[in-house]
């Protein structure tokens, strides 16, 4: 079914620009039904003779003007701007139809004023200001063929030539802004289509990111669950910190601790990746620390990590290949009680591309090499990682850590913290109680990431013996 003019759906072009051309259109109409009589004053000076005609000819067309005002929800808008332009149009092809030269002159202006006036308020297709401009020149030659006692040689050149032109000129402007506003309000509604389908993607995608992020909150539940709770750390070491900081949610960092046969073991795994990917990881590398010390008992620090290697590679081999980066970094330290003097007398540690730092009471710092290998990824399948022995003294601190904390970039200059620093910083604070060097290292990293971001993973553990 063909639409009416009245008709044109909401939120197309068509209804846009027939809203927009309404609201000229009246003002318009208005402007002709103030204005045009109020014109009656200058006829009258002007041109006495004729002036009641031309008042009865205004007074017609305000009223025929009026009446389609109140018609404008019932008729087309074009309908309702041609009334008055059509109707000055005659009413001007009269009025120069019986004016001498000077006359015709100075009325000129005024019919030039209604065809400027028309091309900058009318929205209409082209037809209409054709349809115009061809009444208004057949009424001007019919009209002035009765009436004027000018030849036509006199109506062009004091006006009539000059008044066709800007007619005409007018049809063009209309036009013009007719297609201008049109591509507007098609330009607009095309954006207001997008950003709606933009806002209803991003819901979308708002909820989905809230989904994921419900998902990966439960997944650091999970993790947290893995996780040595304080209690048991504080029974095995007393004095202790640790600083555990995620890079996101949920981390590929972790720890790991259980006492067995008057010994307690303690893990510190960096495992490949960060976010959701590392978690998965460290699952797997908690799940075969408690398969291979608690189920098969295997005690060794060196052994546990080639078990360990053993075992991811196992987990990670997909049709007889293994992905280079599948695997994780390790410090494992084994601590071995001996007297109420001091909790613990010698200590056992093995490493897989995790050293670690031992600060002795005179600021002595030591480091302790880790294998330069990893668990899993590209380690031989028969490598097996070394255990070193560490006699302590009362005292002591032991320092375990992934590389998160060394490799955070930061400072004035936006490198890295580097090993070195971290070791000065270790023997300045070794002395204090764990709980005050855990807020002196915390309060360190925090000053030197400044307003830059956190990179990677961090997990520092510090005991004291």
């Amino acid at each position: 079914m063909k639409l009416l003019k009245t008709d044109y759906i909401p939120n197309t072009w068509e209804f846009e620009l027939n809203k927009s051309a309404k609201k000229y259109h009246v003002i318009a109409c208005w402007v002709a039904i103030v204005l045009d009589p109020i014109w009656v004053i200058s006829d009258y000076f002007v041109i006495p003779l004729h002036w009641i005609d031309f008042l009865i000819l205004r007074l017609l067309v305000a009223l025929l003007t009026f009446i389609g005002l109140q018609l404008r929800n019932r008729i087309s808008v074009e309908l309702l701007i041609f009334i008055p332009v059509l109707g000055i149009s005659l009413q001007n092809a009269y009025m120069y139809s019986v004016m001498e030269i000077e006359e015709f002159r100075q009325h000129t202006f005024a019919y030039i004023a209604l065809f400027i006036g028309v091309g900058m308020l009318v929205f209409w297709p082209r037809i209409y200001s054709i349809i115009v401009v061809v009444i208004s020149l057949i009424a001007n030659i019919l009209l002035c063929s009765i009436f004027s006692p000018l030849s036509l040689n006199e109506i062009l050149i004091n006006g009539g030539l000059l008044t066709l032109t800007v007619a005409i000129f007018s049809i063009f402007l209309i036009q013009l802004r007719y297609r201008l506003t049109k591509s507007e309000i098609i330009t607009r509604l095309e954006l207001r289509k997008s950003k709606i389908e933009l806002q209803d993607k991003n819901e979308i995608i708002e909820e989905k990111n809230k989904d994921i992020t419900d998902s990966i909150n439960y997944a650091q539940n999970i993790q947290q669950a893995i996780l040595p709770n304080n209690t048991e750390l504080q029974k095995s070491f007393g004095d202790y910190f640790v600083l555990y900081i995620p890079k996101d949610i949920v981390s590929g960092d972790f720890y790991w601790h259980t006492n067995r046969n008057g010994k307690v073991f303690i893990a510190v795994c960096d495992c490949t990746g960060h976010g959701v990917p590392g978690a998965f990881v460290s699952m797997i590398g908690a799940s075969l620390l408690k398969d291979v010390i608690i189920e098969k008992g295997i005690e060794e620090p060196g052994e546990i990590l080639s078990a360990l290697s053993r075992g991811v590679k196992d987990i990670f081999t997909q049709e007889g290949q293994l992905e280079a980066q599948d695997g994780m970094d390790m410090s494992l330290c084994v601590f071995e009680k001996n007297n109420a003097d001091i909790a613990f007398q010698r200590m056992k540690f093995a490493g897989a591309n995790n050293s670690l730092l031992l600060v002795r009471k005179e600021s002595e710092i030591i480091e302790i090499k880790a294998d330069r290998t990893p668990i899993g990824g590209n380690t031989e399948v028969d490598f097996e990682f070394e255990t070193r022995e560490i006699n302590l003294s009362k005292g002591d601190s032991v320092y375990m850590y992934t590389d998160g904390y060394i490799d955070q970039f930061g400072g004035l200059k936006s490198k890295k913290f580097m090993k070195k620093n971290f070791k000065d910083l270790l023997t300045q604070i070794h002395q204090q109680p764990m709980e005050d060097q855990l807020v002196e290292i915390k309060e360190k990293m925090k000053n030197w990431i400044g307003e830059g971001e956190q990179v990677d993973d961090i997990l520092v553990i510090g005991i004291g013996v």
